[in-house]
């Protein structure tokens, strides 16, 4: 971003002069609270939360925009999301560029697997240093109402939701929504940022951490509940996508609770 001070009278000034009489009270992002199954939020350098939409306040029980400012990833979120949570925002504070379509899932109490699309942007000073993020994260559901060309796609993940634990055929998959794998793949992309693949994969690794967090857990049950070939293929996977082993998570997740 450039630091050069823009003309009295040139389009960044006017804009500039009318973001200061903005009154606090009267934000831009109440607007979110309008829009369907749309959350907003912003965080400064460290990693607070500083303002938020009403719907990602009532996500988490709370009633009032104070009751969240101050608290951090890691007071509202399994500690789990919130080390994913705070990677991303590491990397945004580091080299400044956003990131966009990060596909978070989520379970619910009864195991069922859930999705959400996150878009984060770097907040700048106006020396064009970056002093926070701001986000929004939209439900599946939600996305799918603006989504309607990709709608093939929601009956693949009704059957990815029912059958990831025991493996998913992508060909079996695309005969399902009527497409060929490579359109499959590529409507999968369009909409995740991520192939059928990538998907499936990191559903499964996220239902193994939810496994590995349940009392008396072991790694080769949670291996073969979740139909990974052999032991070292799911720690293969859990590795590449947890930047752990599966031994190292449940050693971590256990000394948390000791």
């Amino acid at each position: 971003m450039s630091t050069t001070r823009p003309r009295p009278d040139s389009p960044a000034a006017l804009r500039a002069r009318f973001i200061r009489r903005v009154s606090a009270d009267s934000p831009f992002y109440r607007l979110f609270d309008h829009l369907p199954d749309l959350a907003f939020f912003a965080k400064d350098r460290e990693f607070r939360l500083m303002c938020a939409s009403k719907r990602f306040i009532e996500r988490f029980g709370f009633t009032n925009e104070a009751d969240i400012v101050g608290k951090s990833d890691f007071d509202i979120f399994p500690a789990r999301l919130a080390e994913n949570f705070r990677r991303d925002d590491e990397e945004i504070f580091g080299d400044g560029q956003p990131k966009l379509n990060i596909v978070e899932l989520f379970f619910t109490d009864q195991g069922i697997p859930d999705w959400f699309v996150t878009n984060k942007l770097p907040l700048f000073d106006d020396k064009g240093r970056v002093i926070g993020i701001m986000g929004i994260v939209r439900s599946f559901e939600g996305k799918k109402q603006v989504m309607q060309p990709y709608l093939q796609i929601d009956r693949a993940l009704a059957h990815i939701r029912e059958h990831f634990r025991r493996g998913v055929s992508i060909a079996a998959l695309a005969r399902i929504v009527h497409l060929s794998p490579r359109q499959l793949h590529r409507k999968f992309v369009e909409t995740f940022g991520a192939s059928p693949q990538a998907f499936i994969m990191k559903l499964r690794i996220q239902a193994a951490c939810e496994s590995l967090q349940k009392e008396g857990a072991q790694i080769t049950d949670v291996s073969r509940d979740l139909g990974f070939c052999d032991q070292s293929a799911f720690t293969h996977h859990f590795h590449r996508h947890m930047g752990m082993t599966p031994l190292s998570f449940l050693r971590q997740f256990r000394l948390r609770r000791a």
